[in-house]
């Protein structure tokens, strides 16, 4: 063989190598990364079950008074009690679909208001020195307090916790969505400027595009507050929904039934958390991953 061959074919078989190795690389640490989730799964399992019997034993040794904390067995026997026999004001899914809706519709106004207003401040200065003051002054406000004066205004039906649920959603999506106009790489204006966009062609394919990441980080604390303003809502005066179950065990002095009433929101919340988390995945798979998240 002559000395060209040999001297051609090592890099060859040493490049075969690295990507062999460099392979191998990529499959142990993706094996560690899932390891790692099992085992952060599994803790948060332990945990809550290690929470839960601690509670249960507190109660039944009479360490903690029963009547006022309840116990978890108590709790679990009055949500099965309401999913298999119903609630006094009707049947349990009928509740947690009035509060859904509720909090859906309030949730969906207020993003909607609080991401048009926001771009439209964070690209018009004039608006944002005109309006800025009156809503930092709004956004000063108790603004759950305003749940008694949406009631007398729109009385015990689903109006009254949708606004709301608004109040509350507004402002954080408004702030993201300002701050992520405020955000936008000037040198991308520039340039599409450059290109001949209109001032609407910068606002629709360069800000709210740059500010979609900040709008959807307050997506995530705002459904929560949604649920806030629907449940107090509902405690102050409703005809059905978890807040009237929790204010109703309240009147009965039903700690289960409070208890009970929170884990069931709970779960709403949670589901409704990792739908976004999902979602936000899935538009946002161009995103590389944050620090940490491949250790």
């Amino acid at each position: 063989m002559p000395p060209e061959t040999v001297t051609a074919e090592v890099p060859a078989v040493k490049s075969a190598e690295g990507a062999g190795q460099g392979g191998d690389r990529s499959l142990a640490r993706a094996r560690a990364a899932r390891n790692r989730q099992y085992v952060v799964y599994g803790t948060r399992v332990l945990l809550l079950f290690a929470l839960l019997g601690m509670w249960e034993w507190l109660a039944r040794s009479a360490v903690i008074d029963p009547f006022n904390f309840s116990m978890p067995s108590k709790i679990w026997d009055q949500i099965v009690q309401w999913a298999v026999n119903g609630t006094p004001q009707g049947p349990l899914w009928e509740q947690i679909w009035y509060t859904l809706y509720e909090a859906l519709l309030g949730w969906v106004i207020g993003v909607i208001g609080g991401v048009v207003l926001g771009i439209a401040l964070g690209r018009v200065r004039f608006l944002a020195d005109v309006l800025g003051p009156y809503i930092k002054v709004l956004n000063a406000l108790p603004r759950i307090v305003l749940a008694p004066i949406f009631l007398i205004w729109f009385g015990l039906g689903p109006a009254s916790k949708v606004a709301s649920a608004v109040v509350l959603v507004f402002f954080p999506v408004f702030f993201n969505a300002f701050q992520g106009a405020r955000e936008v790489d000037r040198n991308l204006v520039s340039n599409a400027r450059i290109l001949g966009a209109s001032n609407r062609q910068v606002t629709l394919q360069v800000v709210i595009p740059s500010a979609t990441s900040w709008i959807f980080t307050s997506l995530h604390v705002s459904f929560g507050f949604a649920l806030i303003g629907a449940i107090v809502g509902e405690y102050i005066g409703a005809t059905k929904g978890i807040g009237l179950l929790v204010s109703a065990s309240q009147g009965t002095f039903n700690a289960a039934g409070v208890y009970a009433a929170m884990v069931i929101l709970a779960v709403v919340a949670l589901l409704a958390e990792a739908f976004l988390t999902f979602l936000e995945k899935r538009l946002f798979r161009w995103k590389p991953a944050e620090a940490g998240t491949e250790r």
